[in-house]
């Protein structure tokens, strides 16, 4: 199984710092880096001290239900490139452990997935969630504060 770290899509970042709204009908807030911990979603790199980013509310959803989890979530303020899907650990993932859990079709948590997941065993776990057939995709999210990450998928053919 062939996996791909998803990075959030270029379109719906523009329209956030051009100033749309956030989930919660909010504009995205502006901040300054001071360096550590404010990984961009959209390069998938972290995100240096000094240098501007918006914090809003993010839901990695399509749809209004039980399960779809809405939180905090960091990206540049100015352009910058979206990171190409790849099997490659994100530069941003740097903290030692993350929790990686899988989703239906249906964007519903699947019982039994989600754990504590140390960084470098993050891409075979994926692997072993998207080979089972009813897991569509996966999250990564923060083991401490549970703010989604990146979502990993099955690299296409």
């Amino acid at each position: 199984m062939t996996i791909q770290f998803e990075a959030l899509p270029g379109d719906a970042v523009a329209q956030l710092r051009a100033g749309a709204p956030d989930a919660y009908g909010h504009s995205p807030e502006r901040r300054i880096s001071e360096g550590d911990g404010t990984p961009c979603r959209h390069c998938l790199e972290g995100i240096a001290e000094g240098s501007a980013f918006l914090v809003l509310a993010w839901r990695p959803f399509t749809t209004l239900q039980p399960y779809a989890e809405t939180g905090p979530i960091f990206l540049h303020a100015e352009a910058c490139s979206r990171a190409e899907p790849s099997p490659e650990i994100p530069a941003m993932l740097d903290s030692p452990e993350y929790i990686v859990r899988g989703y239906s079709a249906d964007e519903r948590i699947v019982y039994g997935t989600g754990g504590i997941v140390a960084t470098a065993d993050i891409p075979a776990r994926a692997a072993d969630l998207l080979a089972m057939p009813d897991i569509a995709f996966v999250h990564v999210r923060s083991a401490r504060n549970n703010c989604f990450q990146c979502r990993i998928e099955r690299a296409a053919a």
